[in-house]
């Protein structure tokens, strides 16, 4: 049997592509944090603001589809927008197990605020606009890879 050696220089934490991503994130959520301020919402909260915005009113089911959350967590943050007046939530005429959600007329006017974040945080970054919409794409690029590649799983009886 083989071995397949690797160069121990992969194993270093600073090559690691999901530590670079992981402190990326860390990074753009701490700077969202302090942008948001202002708006009164915190980072998850302005993706479904974000998403509503977008397009108007949604399913819950829809809403966490688009940013990859459960009901779990989208719930309570939903909650919080209601109780800010920023969104209403209603049971779809269609069907009563479903909830639709939209924004309020507040919620829609903190649009406008929001449409400053966009050059904040490209200030922010150091990169120009063509760099931003490159490394965006690219990174869109590697997260359908992975959603369609799955690791093979190895279990305790192959390792001999």
């Amino acid at each position: 049997m083989t071995e397949d050696r690797v160069d121990p220089s992969w194993l270093l934490l600073d090559n690691q592509i999901c530590f670079a991503l992981h402190a990326a994130s860390r990074a753009f959520n701490a700077l969202y944090r302090d942008a948001l301020q202002e708006l009164g919402l915190t980072y998850p909260q302005y993706l479904v603001m974000l998403v509503l915005w977008e397009h108007q009113e949604l399913g819950v089911k829809q809403i966490g589809e688009q940013l990859r959350l459960d009901s779990g967590t989208l719930s309570p943050l939903l909650k919080r927008l209601e109780a800010a007046g920023l969104v209403v939530r209603e049971r779809s005429a269609q069907d009563e197990r479903s909830v639709i959600v939209r924004p309020t007329a507040a919620g829609t006017a903190l649009r406008e605020q929001a449409a400053r974040l966009p050059a904040r945080i490209s200030a922010a970054t150091g990169l120009d606009l063509g760099e931003i919409t490159d490394l965006r794409e690219r990174i869109t690029r590697l997260t359908a890879t992975l959603d369609a590649t799955a690791l093979p799983t190895v279990s305790p009886a192959d390792c001999g």
